[in-house]
């Protein structure tokens, strides 16, 4: 089955010259005019990316990252500096409040205005009105002039002619987080019906939440270049990870000074692999701890599991279990299986604790990053088992 081609960005770049004053702006000229090449500050760089018809792409990011600029240069209101934009049907976009609405016009006037650059004549607009009057919502602001709109108002109603119009592609930056819940409530539902019956969504969003529960796949742009893009729960958990490690007084445990009198974690394998990241598809783990011990006396051994920002989750040591180790040629070998169903899809952090034969005091710590993926929009950090009784079937 061949799909769709909607939106099609190719290495796309843009690059301003810094001229935020009116001297600025006039010295940049003044270089123009002499042939002085311009320093310019690059706000997005090589991005490249397809949406087929009735796909669904959230855009997250930190501020600055390009988010906006890039939805931006897809519509057409800027240039690229390089690369290309070629984007197929009807576009229904909003991406700045007030935009393309005139301040001193009414709100039922500026319905006109917008529906006339989106190909609407009159007439077919005039049907669509009280359609749009009830989804806005805004009563009889809708006849007073726009500049008396609050911002909350100007997205109801941009928002209302958006869904009268249903257009092939829709583009949204973040606008929706400025309406109050219950309009938030009915949008989310209008694109939930949109998406339903083939609709095509570009969203940016800080809401995780939102991009889950929206979209299929998702970009995070970084520094302005493509950081991740994909399925829409392994981006996203990344992109969670990434600022809760932000969050972190020490987002990398501290130098190891051990030393060789001292009981050390030899080294830790992930179900047989010796690297620092393993990325998990089943919930069972199995961990190889091999720790030296100086006096051949038997060593304890303490775990722990943290989410990426440090948030101790659970911790455990071997003498808690009577759990004893096999000798090995250096030292002594731990076997721990672990079952990591009830953990949230998201980035962990597996801590080893060399103990002395008493477990009393550690000596030795060593850190391994688990990711475990799966599909899911429940919050927190583990899953609690629950059940629910059904009541009425349509709310």
């Amino acid at each position: 089955m061949n799909r769709e081609l909607l939106v099609q960005v190719k290495s796309l770049s843009k690059a301003w010259a810094p001229a935020s004053s009116p001297r600025e702006r006039a010295s940049a000229l003044l270089r123009l005019l002499v042939g002085v090449k311009l320093e310019r500050k690059t706000t997005l760089s090589d991005v490249s990316l397809d949406v087929f018809r009735g796909e669904s792409l959230g855009i997250i990011g930190s501020n600055g990252a390009g988010k906006s600029t890039l939805l931006k240069l897809i519509t057409g209101l800027l240039h690229p500096t390089t690369g290309s934009v070629v984007v197929k049907g009807k576009i229904g976009a909003l991406i700045e409040l007030g935009a393309g609405f005139e301040q001193e016009r009414t709100g039922r006037e500026n319905l006109y205005i917008s529906a006339a650059l989106h190909g609407i004549d009159a007439h077919a607009l005039t049907e669509l009105v009280p359609e749009i009057v009830a989804f806005a919502d805004i009563g009889e602001y809708i006849d007073q002039p726009v500049k008396h709109y609050s911002s909350g108002m100007v997205v109801r109603l941009g928002f209302a002619l958006i869904s009268a119009l249903r257009p092939d592609l829709l583009i949204t930056d973040e606008v929706l987080a400025v309406g109050d819940e219950s309009f938030q409530r009915k949008c989310i539902r209008w694109i939930e019906e949109y998406l339903a019956d083939g609709g095509t969504l570009l969203l940016v969003s800080h809401s995780t939440y939102h991009i889950q529960k929206l979209c299929k796949h998702a970009l995070w742009l970084k520094d302005g270049k493509v950081h991740a893009y994909g399925d829409v729960f392994s981006v996203t958990q990344d992109y969670l990870a990434f600022h809760e490690r932000l969050g972190r007084a020490m987002s990398e445990p501290a130098e190891r000074v051990v030393s060789q009198n001292e009981y050390r974690v030899d080294s830790v394998r992930i179900n047989g692999s010796s690297d620092e990241k393993s990325l998990l598809s089943e919930p069972m783990t199995q961990c190889d701890v091999f720790v030296v011990s100086p006096d051949g006396r038997p060593p304890r051994l303490g775990w722990g599991i943290l989410r990426a920002d440090g948030t101790a989750i659970y911790g455990a040591v071997s003498d808690m279990h009577d759990a004893k180790p096999f000798e090995y040629d250096e030292g002594f070998k731990f076997v721990i299986h672990i079952d990591l169903s009830s953990l949230l899809p998201g980035q962990y952090t597996l801590r080893f604790h060399a103990m002395d034969p008493e477990g009393l005091r550690m000596y030795d710590t060593v850190e391994r990053f688990i990711t475990l993926r799966g599909e899911t929009r429940e919050l927190g950090l583990v899953r609690i088992p629950h059940s629910w009784s059904s009541g009425v079937t349509n709310v």
